[in-house]
């Protein structure tokens, strides 16, 4: 059977896929690995145990009798860099993007190319530290001279797991454009600073993202792409599918609304939104808003989940209730202080009136969607998208998606599940591979709701 191959590499779940020519998985792998330090003691990846089993797969694959592996592709998560020297040796940790930075680095970098609202306007860029790889490439620079002039080249995360397999150092579009500051959207090249800083001398050519190049293994050759970030490898089946304009939105720990149709540069007041750009495949720009969504309601299910004294899973069967929406919605006052997003007109402390978790949880979620409305909103625009798609965790959170059925009933909203999505976008990207309308339906579990439009009797 012949079969792509794909290294889907998360933060915690490292995977290992083939996909048949009808990009069903035929098989799948799994692993995870302890977190190593840097030489500040800061948590990160282990590079070297995630090479050793890469290859280790590989070689394990490509000798199975019943796989003929014909094409080779990866995609991770953004925002890390490998450095290597002039003979490939690996100079640094993979940096955690988590790690923080002295406001000094960040203050002087400002002071030379800012203000920082413009500079985020024209990058696309938020300012988010050790996120922004160029950033991570600023500091090196000042914080660890000796290293930043032993390197050859820097290459994001998707880029040196392609040249462990090919040899030959690369850039690509998506992971160069992805809240890295090294972009400028109204050139449509590398930023000034990036030259200036002698940046642009420590990153390879860049190359098309569905460029591949073939690589002999053994007594067969096989089509190696360069490697994709990860949300934007999780849009393409999208983009290749659906004709009409659309919004995705994909949620989990962030809540990302992406808008692929979005024309023109960000404005100021998109950048005080916390809206921005990645990339799509051939270099355009994706206007995204982002929401700490997941990484809130965690936060206040744990605190509902001990004052009502429930099972710590009990969240995952509360079902959405059209009266219990009906009460809280007639006299809406908010209620929860939030403890890592910013909300408008939120209390200066959380306070529950309700003697039931099932109202609490309900009163929770109509907070939260009011704030993921206001980010679908700021992502659209001005255009006139009607078609909204859902996917990650909260796809299936029954609260969540009636109550944005209802506050976006102008929209027809579905749900996918796209667990295999930036795999599956790996493997299309560099197939070359026409899609049709169906391939959601087919391979995403599309599920179309209607809105709520009657709940509160307003129409």
């Amino acid at each position: 059977m012949k079969v792509t191959a794909v290294f889907d590499i998360g933060r915690t779940n490292k995977k290992f896929f083939l996909f048949d020519g009808n990009f069903k998985e035929v098989y799948r792998e799994y692993t995870r690995f302890e977190e190593i330090t840097d030489e500040d003691g800061y948590p990160t990846e282990d590079l070297t145990a995630l090479e050793h089993w890469a290859k280790s797969v590989f070689d394990r694959m490509i000798a199975s009798p019943d796989f003929d592996i014909v094409a080779l592709n990866f995609s991770c998560y953004g925002a890390s860099l490998v450095h290597i020297d002039a003979n490939g040796k690996v100079l640094a940790p993979l940096y955690n993007y988590m790690k923080p930075l002295k406001s000094e680095v960040v203050d002087s970098f400002y002071e030379a190319y800012g203000p920082v609202d413009e500079f985020s306007r024209v990058t696309g860029s938020l300012n988010m530290g050790m996120l922004n790889t160029g950033m991570h490439l600023f500091w090196l620079k000042r914080e660890r001279p000796e290293v930043f002039k032993k390197i050859k080249y820097s290459l994001h995360l998707p880029q040196y797991l392609s040249y462990l397999f090919t040899g030959i150092p690369v850039s690509e579009y998506t992971s160069i454009g992805c809240h890295t500051i090294l972009w400028d959207y109204e050139k449509n090249k590398y930023h000034d600073w990036v030259f200036r800083e002698g940046v642009d001398k420590k990153l390879p050519p860049i190359v098309d993202s569905n460029r591949t190049v073939s690589v002999a293994f053994g007594d067969r050759n096989i089509e190696v792409g360069p490697g994709i970030h990860d949300s934007s490898s999780a849009l393409l089946p999208y983009v290749r599918s659906i004709s009409d304009p659309f919004l995705l939105v994909s949620t989990g720990t962030w809540s990302i609304s992406i808008n692929p149709f979005a024309k023109g540069m960000l404005t100021l007041d998109d950048i005080k939104r916390e809206s921005m750009f990645n990339m799509r495949i051939d270099g355009s720009p994706v206007k995204v808003a982002r929401l700490f969504l997941g990484n809130e309601y965690k936060l206040q299910v744990k605190e509902l989940t001990a004052r009502f004294g429930v099972p710590a899973d009990y969240h995952r069967t509360v079902r959405f209730d059209g009266e219990t929406f009906f009460e809280i919605n007639k006299d809406f006052e908010p209620m929860f202080k939030w403890k890592s997003i910013e909300g408008r007109n939120e209390p200066r402390a959380t306070t529950i009136p309700y003697d039931k978790f099932e109202h609490a949880y309900h009163q929770l979620m109509l907070e939260l969607v009011m704030l993921q409305v206001e980010s679908i909103k700021s992502a659209i625009g001005d255009q006139p998208i009607t078609d909204l798609y859902i996917d990650g965790g909260f796809s299936d959170n029954d609260v969540y998606i009636n109550l944005l059925s209802y506050y976006l009933r102008d929209m027809k909203l579905r749900t996918t599940d796209a667990s295999l999505g930036s795999a599956l976008g790996a493997a299309i990207v560099i197939s070359g591979t026409a899609l049709d309308t169906g391939f959601l339906a087919r391979n995403y579990g599309l599920k179309d709701y209607s809105s709520l439009k009657s709940i509160n009797n307003e129409e």
